[in-house]
């Protein structure tokens, strides 16, 4: 088992923060011809340094940069490998009460790593922030694999686009994990230890209305977690000991709103008990999330990081409900190998959540005392 940083305490973060409002203004100009690429990724390097700063202040000990280069929390990873197109279907994903922006990943031919994948070079200048930090790591977020499986059959122009390159699933599979191992590997490479895959695909599978209205009610739960479990350790198996992989599960944050519901418990055999990583973060935020019961399924050993400080909205939780519900937790997992954190970050796409900078310190604040306070640390 890895024992890095983040395994040795007992508050963390997922990851993405609110864009800046000058970063916001540059990649709009950006957008708009008015500025070059040169001009915005100056813009980044410098909000990147500020925000690094600023969670080193606020005590974290993981870092990560914010997803400032990134317009979503995972198609920006997407299109970055060989083989994959950027498009604009004619609907975004449709969360509670609000459509997303329009825009998705398709096969135009085999897919596999790119050494100029964009995520190698975000890493490498995160890096170069904290070398001279004592204690503080460098965090590199991606999509998972069965993100990226399931994107590729959204829609019916994406599915007919796959199978003309794909007609072997096995095959599809096989790249998908090959091309994020390399990407994995290169990485590690450049100096990456903390490595968090996000997957929105188990959050949504527990809710069947979703996958109902997903797929017209042509799907097999069993079949699609099979899949799922395939594609990721795929591009979890053979890699460095002194690499902590951990995987971050939620349904849905886009504009402080979701797309599914349902607990862990449909999912818990495949998710729980056989991905290979060393740490789950979990979103239990609210009721959408269900129980700590599916909890028994983690193996002996393995962190569990509790999402139970929304990112969705501003109002600060109680401490001691929240030392409560980790009390509750301890029923399942040992308290040692549980953590706190946000339930999601505060921006998985630039439009980012309903509540300001000094609000999503705010929650980093309570998440970071309230650890201290349960764990003495």
């Amino acid at each position: 088992m890895v024992e890095q940083t983040a395994t040795k305490l007992h508050y963390d973060i997922v990851g993405s923060f609110l864009r800046p409002a000058q970063l916001k203004e540059a990649r709009e100009k950006f957008v708009a011809g008015q500025i070059d690429q040169s001009a915005l990724t100056a813009v980044e390097n410098s909000e990147i340094k500020k925000l690094v700063a600023q969670e080193i202040a606020a005590g974290l000990q993981v870092v990560t940069d914010g997803e400032f280069r990134r317009s979503y929390w995972h198609l920006d990873t997407f299109w970055g490998f060989a083989g994959i197109e950027h498009t604009r279907p004619e609907h975004g994903y449709f969360f509670h009460d609000e459509e997303t922006r329009a825009d998705s990943a398709r096969v135009v031919g085999k897919i596999a790593f790119k050494p100029s994948h964009p995520d190698i070079q975000a890493f490498k200048f995160l890096q170069e922030l904290v070398a001279d930090q004592p204690g503080v790591t460098a965090r590199q977020s991606i999509p998972a694999p069965a993100q990226f499986y399931s994107e590729l059959l959204r829609g019916e122009d994406n599915l007919a686009a796959l199978q003309q390159v794909y007609p072997d699933q096995a095959e599809l599979i096989t790249d998908i994990g090959q091309a994020y191992h390399d990407l994995i590997l290169t990485l590690y490479q450049a100096g990456c230890r903390d490595l968090k895959i996000d997957d929105c695909t188990w959050g949504m599978v527990v809710d069947h209305d979703f996958w109902e209205n997903q797929t017209n009610g042509d799907y097999d739960l069993e079949e699609l977690q099979d899949i799922y479990l395939q594609v990721n350790n795929a591009a979890l198996s053979d890699l460095p000991a002194d690499l902590r992989l951990s995987t971050h599960v939620c349904r849905g944050n886009y504009h402080s709103t979701w797309a599914a519901s349902g607990g862990y418990a449909p999912v818990a055999s495949h998710l729980l008990a056989q991905e290979k990583v060393d740490a789950f973060y979990l979103e239990f935020d609210d009721d959408r999330s269900g129980d700590f019961e599916p909890l028994a399924e983690v193996p002996a050993g393995k962190k569990v990081v509790l999402g139970l400080v929304t990112s969705k909205k501003a109002q600060l939780e109680q401490p001691e409900t929240l030392i409560a519900r980790i009390k509750e937790a301890a029923q399942e997992v040992p308290l040692e190998n549980l953590s706190l954190s946000t339930q999601c970050g505060f921006a998985s796409t630039e439009e980012g959540n309903k509540l300001t900078e000094d609000q999503q310190w705010d929650k980093i604040r309570l998440v970071v005392a309230t650890a201290k306070e349960v764990w003495g640390e």
